[in-house]
């Protein structure tokens, strides 16, 4: 497959719809990029699966807001 671009004066390249369709780009992020002869390749990088679980679980909210002028109220010093 073949498409034209252009190289912006900041050396960034904008990759056609149809390539990033034929490659498997379907979303922004990381690549390799590499040099062969004349050639350069792009290539998606495989994220590991952890790294897909970023983000996805929720932390516990606290049941009620504590006032920061009376923290020391809150603290157990029994176990100090």
């Amino acid at each position: 497959m073949i498409a034209q671009t252009t190289i912006t004066p900041r050396y960034q390249l904008h990759i056609p719809v149809s390539i990033r369709k034929a490659v498997g780009l379907t979303r922004h992020g990381r690549t390799v990029i590499r040099a062969d002869g004349n050639k350069i390749i792009i290539e998606p990088v495989k994220e590991s699966a952890i790294l897909m679980l970023a983000g996805s679980l929720k932390g516990k909210k606290p049941t009620k807001k504590i006032n920061i002028d009376k923290i020391r109220d809150y603290i157990d010093y029994s176990r100090a």
